[in-house]
């Protein structure tokens, strides 16, 4: 639960990229106006149909598994969008205000450790903590492209044209695709800072956490950067809590994906008859959002002409969320070829955010 707008889509068929460039303010047109005198620039390398085949599949994978899970990017339709955008207000879930609270007090001191021309955001979302970036290497005198990458079209043409209207001297390069897909789509060129925030590097699996780093590292120059925000291990009462909150908002969010999978897929889940549940995974070092059934129950989900049954007891895992500890971040960005410059925490010392460049050689990396 980390991400506002989810950065990893559905895997399958290879789409061919596109290329269109939209008109600069006012109301996002639609992709099919394009206008080449604009500042905002839209490539699609995923299309909107592909959701539905993309969850057909990963509901069939995820539930026909042992033990069953699912993908947290289907928690984000917008029920989910709202329900999230609520739990990042409540007084348990920390990260977003610590996170805030650090690129407040020094998003100059990345601007100075790494005066970039082009600002490159993965997960971007509405791109409302990018403006303190923004601002601050526009103070440096060193801004001149943003460059924000997600799944979600409509909320990368939104958020651009308010950067537009915001930044009258930026250029906006939008582009839709899937970090584990579509990475190598990123602009090249001049001076690169590529920010990875609100601690979603902790939902992968430390594989898939190398893999990315490693296909960041690829692509870096010798003058780019990797900003990271992360989460950090604390005590287990105070990360549950965070998941798990009195107000029962987290829970409501963890039950979405199920409403989503009735509405899209023809589902019968039963909503209340699955409990939420947040676990301290002390092995993994990571939170776990759970469902688990009340009772027995057999759901079937037409679209797929599936019939599944589930135990009383039985658990659906739904979410990871790794914490890290500062020289655990470190070690993982040493072994993808990039070298800690320097971190920044809150003064509670919740939440870190690293500033990275290009070393030699990943130490991972085969010799």
């Amino acid at each position: 639960m980390t991400a506002r707008t989810p950065t990893t889509a559905p895997t399958g068929t290879a789409i061919p990229p596109t290329a269109t460039t939209v008109s600069g303010s006012g109301p996002a047109p639609s992709a099919s106006e394009p206008d080449t005198g604009s500042r905002l620039t839209l490539d699609r390398h995923l299309r909107a149909e592909d959701r539905a085949v993309a969850l057909a599949r990963d509901v069939l994978t995820g539930l026909t598994a042992a033990p069953r899970e699912l993908p947290p990017k289907w928690f984000y339709d917008a029920t989910g969008g709202m329900l999230f955008e609520e739990i990042t207000r409540l007084p348990e879930y920390y990260p977003t205000r610590r996170e805030r609270a650090i690129l407040d007090r020094h998003a100059g001191d990345i601007a100075a450790a790494c005066p970039a021309d082009t600002l490159i955001e993965l997960g971007s979302g509405s791109s409302a903590k990018t403006r303190l970036l923004l601002d601050a290497l526009r103070d440096v005198g060193s801004l001149k492209r943003f460059v924000a990458f997600d799944v979600d079209e409509t909320t990368l043409a939104k958020a651009g044209h308010g950067l537009l209207d915001a930044y009258p001297d930026l250029s906006v390069h939008a582009v839709v695709g899937d970090f584990e897909r579509h990475l190598s789509y990123l602009p090249s060129g001049g001076r690169r800072l590529t920010a990875f925030l609100g601690g979603t590097l902790g939902n992968l699996r430390p594989a898939a956490r190398r893999e990315f780093l490693l296909t960041l590292r690829e692509q870096a120059s010798t003058d780019d950067a990797l900003l990271l925000g992360t989460d950090l291990v604390k005590s287990p009462d105070r990360l549950v809590a965070a998941y798990d909150d009195g107000a029962g908002v987290t829970a409501a969010f963890n039950r979405n994906v199920l409403s989503v999978i009735n509405r899209e897929l023809g589902a019968d889940f039963d909503v209340r008859g699955f409990a939420h549940i947040a676990l301290w995974n002390a092995a993994e070092n990571w939170i776990e959002m759970r469902l688990r059934a009340v009772r027995d129950q057999q759901v079937t989900i037409n679209a797929l002409a599936l019939t599944i049954d589930f135990q009383r007891g039985e658990d659906l895992l739904t979410e990871i969320s790794a914490k890290f500890t500062p020289n655990g971040i470190s070690a993982e960005l040493a072994e993808a070829g990039w070298a800690t410059a320097q971190r920044w925490t809150d003064p509670e010392g919740d939440f870190a955010v690293t500033l990275a460049t290009p070393s030699s050689v990943p130490t991972g990396a085969p010799v």
